[in-house]
């Protein structure tokens, strides 16, 4: 079973920035893809990003294309998030995600192993 350890939530102002990093230990193989879900209050969770393990292929949910970036460190396994021009309605615990399935399957039921989340709050 790998571990993953988010980082990097806290309180900003709308239109700033954070960088979220998720830590993986234990031992993964070769096309474990990783990835970013949110859950906002009342809400279920929901598909953020994913990457492939190599890195070379991202996706993103439209909420938040082209002011989220996903990338990844292998040397380091680390995934990270990083959320520019951030709204109110992206406040929620983010979790960091990953499995051996395909990328683009963002079916919560299709991630074997989760962090334990980390609260991103935008203020307006």
């Amino acid at each position: 079973q790998v571990q993953l350890v988010e980082s990097g939530g806290g309180l900003v102002q709308a239109g700033g920035s954070l960088r979220l990093s998720c830590a993986a230990s234990g031992r993964t193989f070769g096309n474990y893809a990783m990835g970013w879900f949110r859950q906002a209050p009342g809400e279920e969770r929901e598909f953020v990003a994913t990457i492939t393990w190599t890195g070379s292929i991202t996706y993103y949910a439209e909420s938040v294309k082209g002011r989220f970036t996903i990338s990844r460190d292998n040397a380091k396994n680390t995934v990270y998030l990083q959320m520019n021009s951030l709204k109110p309605e992206d406040t929620a615990v983010y979790y960091c995600a990953g499995g051996y399935g395909t990328y683009t399957d963002v079916r919560i039921k299709m991630w074997r192993d989760w962090g334990q989340g980390t609260q991103v709050t935008v203020s307006s």
